[in-house]
């Protein structure tokens, strides 16, 4: 008796953790681009996202941004999706990987100029600090390209991590990043 009963306990723990792997999850992405035609480059890549069943939920305005490190680089044109996905974390940075590499991006230097970046900012308000991925993103709370677009599309977002508003983060920016930013 004591073992049907663990096993049923082990079964419905085990049904009720791929119910809650399975439910659709709230997630925000940044995309951004600084070569070829930007505005089609992020199109481009909204259509991918789509059709491989992720829902985008809102999108913000484009907002361009100088390059960073290399203000000489050319200007970034950036986005930020609130998207719904029923795939785990690995799976949609495959995904995200799958699509900058069919937009044109190749493997070169850390920050060069590329046809589009994915960047998972927030998977569903976890933590994760594993060496694929840290989430929430660890640079976000820095970058005006980020936090501007990502107000504009929730303003109740909130950091897992390091427990502020993006208010307060936004607030906490230099006086040149948020000057600097300009909605397209």
């Amino acid at each position: 008796m004591i073992k049907e009963l663990s096993k049923k306990t082990e079964i419905g723990t085990v049904i009720k953790q791929d119910i809650l792997e399975k439910r659709a999850k709230i997630v925000y992405l940044g995309i951004g681009s600084n070569l070829g035609n930007k505005f089609i480059n992020i199109e481009k890549a909204k259509i991918r996202l789509i059709e491989n069943q992720i829902e985008i939920i809102k999108c913000s305005s484009n907002y361009e941004t100088l390059s960073w490190p290399n203000p000489d680089h050319p200007k970034f044109l950036n986005i930020v999706l609130k998207i719904k996905t029923r795939l785990d974390v690995a799976s949609l940075l495959k995904i995200c990987k799958q699509i900058e590499q069919s937009l044109g991006r190749k493997k070169t230097v850390k920050n060069s100029p590329r046809e589009c970046d994915i960047d998972i900012l927030d998977f569903d308000n976890k933590i994760c600090d594993i060496k694929s991925i840290n989430l929430p993103h660890l640079r976000m709370h820095k970058r005006n390209f980020v936090l501007i677009p990502l107000y504009e599309i929730d303003k109740n977002w909130f950091h897992p991590k390091l427990k502020n508003s993006i208010k307060r983060l936004i607030f906490s920016l230099p006086i040149k990043d948020i000057r600097s930013i300009k909605q397209i």
